[in-house]
């Protein structure tokens, strides 16, 4: 599952630079602006599968210390040409781990999505543990997608969603809820996504 992931964005990851920004009701930058204005100037930023840096590590280094992680190597190249004043890493998210309260924010955009549902309550857990107390998580989950592998921009792809109630569920265990909403955007076909911005306490 994983080396499909991986395979499938190295194959793809200008194409789907390139496609994602072709959509014009994504919500990522609102998103993203209700995250950074919470976040002091500096914060230190952990971003999960920042893909090529565009364009929210890109807006995040502006004001912060961002550190990106991807599953693809051909992303993660991308991410230090676009956006030289960040840093990145080829890495698995699920297998990260940092000390407790090393981040001010964590930020996932379309990338839990791509985790077996299993494995997402133990990851949750994890990036609750890493923010700092006051910390944020902001994250564009899926809206209940079994776990499957379909050909998806040419390529296999793995993708793999709990339902909104059950996302509720696992963060209420760590974080509170601030933001909680269902979004359907086109990409050209109808996708709903549950954006999630949750604090610690």
């Amino acid at each position: 599952m994983k080396r499909t992931v991986e395979d499938g964005y190295d194959a793809i990851a200008q194409r789907y630079l390139d496609w994602s920004a072709q959509i014009a009701d994504d919500p990522r930058l609102r998103y993203l602006a209700e995250f950074d204005e919470r976040l002091p100037d500096g914060a230190k930023v952990l971003e999960l599968g920042c893909g090529a840096g565009i364009p929210c590590g890109q807006k995040l280094a502006e004001r912060h210390d961002v550190l990106g992680v991807d599953l693809s190597q051909r992303q993660v190249e991308l991410a230090r040409a676009n956006v030289p004043a960040g840093q990145f890493a080829k890495a698995d998210m699920t297998a990260l781990d940092f000390p407790d309260g090393e981040f001010d924010g964590v930020a996932a955009f379309y990338s839990i999505l791509h985790v077996p549902r299993a494995e997402q309550p133990a990851l949750i857990a994890k990036i609750a543990r890493w923010l700092k107390p006051g910390g944020l998580f902001l994250a564009s989950l899926g809206s209940g997608t079994p776990d499957v592998t379909e050909t998806w921009l040419g390529v296999e792809m793995f993708f793999g969603s709990n339902t909104p109630d059950v996302n509720r569920d696992l963060l209420a265990q760590h974080l509170e809820i601030v933001i909680d909403d269902l979004v359907t955007m086109h990409e050209p076909a109808p996708a709903t996504f549950h954006w999630v911005l949750a604090r610690k306490g």
